[in-house]
């Protein structure tokens, strides 16, 4: 099922990518990281792949991860990038986050990594209010990679969610995406909650975050007008009363029907 972005109208709040560093691609740490001969460490923007443990004790592999660090680095080891940023430079870690393209010998831009590794299936589109540049062509990428059942959207760990609580309830402190019917959409005081089932306290919610109001408001959306909607939304599931995800920007919400 084909999707349109929410975000779709939302070109008042466009940024265009900006060049960055330049470099040699000499070490992969996983499917979304690596490090420049310079010694920068970058995160692949809008990407989330399987995460590897990486030593980490209270981390597990998660499936196809191994997979993913070795498709990254059949793209791009050794390879010349080109970093674009959107916003946001660096993260908490304090690397790169950006948007990489290979770069071919005329030194025009190729292949886009972000986009060749969800076509591959082998992560998912995850975009932040800063990453969130060409995320349709993302989202088309995506489609195309679960609808063939390639790499990860052939095993039940990161199957799409419906929204039933019982099972979400399952999933806490996870990224997941969940797909199903706006039932109704509820202003309290500051907060726009979207429900996906009769008794709030209990089923499925989105949160719409104060930033996300002034998002889905500079769009040109009423989120009540999202009512009786089939879509599919992704982000970490809380618990609030019932399973929730916190919505601060348009992109991680699809409207399908």
């Amino acid at each position: 099922m084909a999707g349109l972005f929410v975000s779709g109208t939302a070109t008042a709040q466009d940024k265009p990518l900006v060049a960055g560093e330049k470099g040699v691609v000499e070490s992969i740490v996983d499917g979304d990281t690596f490090f420049l001969e310079s010694g920068l460490k970058v995160r692949l923007s809008a990407l989330q792949a399987p995460k590897l443990s990486l030593g980490r004790e209270h981390v597990q592999d998660w499936p196809y991860s191994h997979k993913a660090k070795k498709a990254l680095s059949d793209l791009a080891l050794g390879q010349t990038v080109q970093l674009f940023y959107g916003g946001l430079r660096r993260d908490r870690h304090d690397r790169a986050l950006a948007q990489v393209f290979l770069l071919k010998d005329n030194d025009d831009t190729g292949v886009w990594l972000q986009e060749e590794m969800i076509r591959m299936g082998y992560g998912r589109v995850y975009t932040w209010p800063d990453t969130w540049q060409d995320s349709s062509r993302l989202y088309a990428a995506e489609g195309e990679a679960r609808k063939d059942r390639r790499g990860i959207w052939g095993h039940e760990f990161y199957k799409v969610r419906g929204p039933e609580p019982n099972a979400l309830a399952q999933d806490m402190d996870s990224f997941q995406i969940v797909e199903g019917i706006i039932t109704s959409v509820a202003k309290v005081r500051d907060k726009v909650f979207m429900n996906f089932g009769a008794d709030y306290r209990t089923d499925f919610t989105i949160l719409l975050t104060k930033e996300g109001q002034k998002r889905f408001k500079k769009a040109g959306i009423d989120p009540e007008t999202l009512e009786g909607a089939r879509v599919r939304v992704r982000g970490w599931l809380e618990l609030e009363n019932g399973p929730m995800i916190q919505l601060d920007h348009t992109e991680r919400l699809e409207v399908l029907d």
